[in-house]
């Protein structure tokens, strides 16, 4: 990186809105893009159909939130899900049903550890998450997440799903800035490729051992049925 460059609250909000279309595109097979606008809000808040948070802490202190509508949260459910290889008719079809709050999580989960990776290699800080939540809303209800930020700086940007169902990124944080004082090397990151094939490989396995264990089973039992036991 370029000695002295300075990042702002708006460049860590474009890693974020990076990872966010770079994990959901990967592991939906699909196209997820975001507004080249930024919206100046006054707070975060969740917001019906379905909204997700995560809060982090560490080197600099947020909150990010999702609100999904209902379209978008089951175009990203089913297309992951069939990504994964789940049959059709296995697939939920209401985004109220517990099986879209799971896939949501998971992919929240993904995408804010892809961000904090790339805040610890680009920005040399280093930020931990909680546990990503997920809650279905009512039209009537809007949810505000207390932050304690001491000069709390909020942000949206549009996201849009390849059949264009629309979703939106909100960032709460600490007004700060990064200064490079000296120059360094990134190392290669992770890709979300890489991510879903690992998932891929150990659900394969997970399948493989159970499979080896049932033949084990109906082997033991072939046995004892001999036996007379």
């Amino acid at each position: 990186m370029k000695k002295n460059k300075i990042i702002t609250t708006e460049d860590i909000l474009l890693k974020l809105c990076q990872s966010v279309s770079k994990v959901l595109t990967s592991a939906t097979a699909s196209n997820v893009t975001y507004s080249a606008m930024v919206q100046k809000i006054t707070k975060t808040s969740l917001k019906p159909d379905f909204g997700c948070f995560v809060l982090f802490d560490g080197g600099f202190s947020g909150l990010v939130v999702i609100n999904f509508t209902s379209k978008a949260a089951l175009e990203l459910y089913t297309s992951y899900m069939r990504n994964m290889g789940m049959p059709e008719e296995e697939l939920a079809v209401l985004h109220t049903s517990d099986e879209v709050g799971d896939v949501l999580g998971e992919l929240m989960n993904q995408l804010v550890g892809d961000f904090t990776n790339k805040v610890r290699k680009e920005l040399q800080t280093n930020i931990t998450q909680n546990q990503p939540k997920m809650l279905s809303l009512n039209k009537q209800v809007i949810l505000s997440v207390d932050t304690n930020l001491d000069r709390p700086q909020a942000r949206r940007v549009t996201f849009s799903t390849q059949n264009n169902n629309i979703f939106y990124l909100e960032l709460a944080m600490d007004k700060t800035e990064f200064i490079q004082l000296e120059e360094f090397d990134i190392d290669d990151e992770e890709t979300p490729d890489s991510i879903f094939e690992q998932t891929q490989q150990s659900m394969s396995q997970s399948k493989s051992t159970k499979s080896a264990e049932n033949e084990s089973l109906a082997g033991s039992n072939d046995l004892l049925d001999e036996l007379g036991i």
